[in-house]
């Protein structure tokens, strides 16, 4: 794939750091660049401290796919319409750091990308050539993340409508396939209906649609308690296992294949 088709049909013209020479990671160079440590100091606090994330990197872990902040996580210089991405090429997050000014959009966008990167370690999703694969996982993204909540959509000065979250998870997953890909909006609006209803009742890994902090710390303890049920079973059967070699979300990983399977 040459690098005008990976940037005019992916969406990556939108990251342009991810086509350019960058600071060599430590150098006073990049030490010095303010927004960039903003960045890190956010991201920092986001993994550590954010239900959300905490749980989706908790997930990722159990699944064999442990996220580091210093390989998986890249803050960069991006256009002004985005706040982040998800590179399955190099399988890293992106984050805007010219664009994120507050620690709530921080967490927000992690939690987001961070759904991307769960997808992409729990099932073969083809990303670039597989539209509804793509429309599967930004419908979750925006559905699970707190993109749609009350207090988001007041801000946007949308509010009121019946069936609002579901109308909100749609337009922003259509919203993430128009900007990142070169297809009509009629067919993209087709792609997004067609998988909307199975996409939007996945909830995996929260076992649950976490409107607020409160409710996503409720999934992130639900979560490890599971978690530490499966690890103990395994000790008292004696079984020759790996930490968390039977993920509590199994079934739901499971289904996750199938459903991509079937799109």
């Amino acid at each position: 794939m040459d690098q005008a088709k990976r940037e005019d049909d992916y969406g990556y013209g939108l990251f342009p750091e991810r086509k350019r020479s960058r600071f060599k990671k430590g150098s006073p160079a990049e030490a010095m660049f303010t927004l960039n440590r903003r960045c890190q100091r956010m991201l920092k606090v986001a993994m550590d401290k954010n239900p959300y994330a905490k749980l989706l990197l908790s997930a990722m872990k159990s699944s064999g796919c442990t996220a580091y902040m210093d390989r998986h996580f890249s803050c960069e210089d991006c256009d002004s319409t985005v706040s982040g991405g998800f590179d399955a090429a190099s399988s890293q997050v992106v984050l805007c750091q010219n664009n994120i000014l507050l620690q709530s959009h921080m967490n927000r966008t992690v939690t987001h990308e961070l759904i991307h990167a769960f997808d992409h370690c729990r099932a073969h999703v083809d990303w670039f050539h597989n539209l509804r694969h793509l429309a599967c996982s930004e419908i979750r993204a925006a559905n699970l993340s707190g993109d749609c909540s009350f207090s988001n959509e007041v801000a946007r000065l949308n509010f009121g409508l019946k069936q609002h979250h579901q109308e909100c998870v749609r337009d922003r997953a259509l919203g993430s396939i128009l900007a990142s890909r070169k297809v009509p909006q009629k067919e993209a609006e087709k792609i997004v209906d067609e998988v909307f209803d199975t996409c939007f009742n996945d909830h995996a890994p929260f076992g649950r649609i976490p409107h607020s902090k409160n409710d996503a710390e409720f999934a992130f303890r639900d979560y490890e308690n599971r978690a530490v049920e499966q690890l103990n079973l395994n000790i008292h059967n004696r079984r020759d296992y790996r930490v968390f070699a039977e993920d509590p979300c199994e079934k739901r990983i499971d289904a996750f294949l199938l459903t991509l399977a079937r799109l």
